[in-house]
């Protein structure tokens, strides 16, 4: 029975995140009605784990779920996406600025194998460059979006802070590292900056710098931040 539920999570998790990249992408604009029984058929599910998918983007603020109307597209303003970066970069950076004292060995390991993939998917999406195919796969964004969680979630683990950790786990829900995501994998310079970002933090978690941590995890996010704000202001342009 754990097992079932564990195959249920992760393919609700799979549908929210395929709707929530429609969504980011400008696929399913705001005003969108998302019928269930055309999503079921569409990915081929039954509609229960549709209506889960469906409630889990309501609770990050994607979806309205309204009575007789079904599931509208709510969407996301720049604004909005602004001030939930200077928030998550205050509360990052006091998670690697603790960390940095507080890290164990083993944990300090999986910053370095999470860094490592990162640094693969830049070296992925550089060969693709060069032939002329700039983008990396689903499956390469996919990767890569784990390892960033991965180096991120370490970091927050390695800090100890119980209360932090649940704040952040609440922001993540309404505004996830998956905006990001959606940038980088799109540009090598500007992934590669990321990889470099996440390579001084990484450095100075290391050496035990709990000040370079933290003014470097600030800049790191604000900058993602920046990156997002800007695709959105773009799309609501256009």
């Amino acid at each position: 029975m754990a097992q079932a539920a564990e195959e249920r999570r992760a393919l609700v998790d799979k549908l929210a995140a395929q709707l929530q990249a429609r969504v980011l992408n400008g696929e399913l604009p705001s005003g969108t009605r998302l019928r269930q029984e055309a999503l079921a058929e569409e990915f081929g599910v039954s509609r229960t784990p549709v209506r889960e998918a469906l409630r889990k983007l309501q609770a990050s603020g994607l979806v309205d779920l309204r009575p007789h109307r079904g599931a509208l597209v709510r969407g996301i303003s720049p604004r909005e996406i602004r001030d939930a970066y200077e928030v998550r970069a205050e509360l990052e950076a006091l998670a690697a600025e603790v960390a940095a004292l507080r890290i164990r060995p083993e944990q300090l390991e999986r910053l370095h194998r999470a860094q490592a993939q990162f640094r693969d998917g830049l070296r992925r999406l550089t060969r693709r460059a060069r032939n002329g195919r700039p983008k990396l796969t689903e499956e390469e964004v996919a990767s890569w979006g784990r390892a960033n969680d991965e180096f991120h979630q370490v970091i927050q683990e390695a800090a100890g802070n119980e209360v932090l950790a649940a704040t952040l786990t609440h922001l993540h829900r309404s505004f996830p590292r998956d905006l990001s995501r959606l940038v980088l994998g799109e540009n090598t310079n500007l992934l590669a900056g990321n990889v470099a970002e996440h390579e001084a933090v990484l450095e100075a978690i290391e050496r035990g710098d709990a000040q370079a941590a933290r003014a470097l995890m600030h800049l790191h996010v604000l900058r993602a931040g920046a990156l997002v704000t800007h695709r959105f202001e773009q799309r609501v342009a256009l």
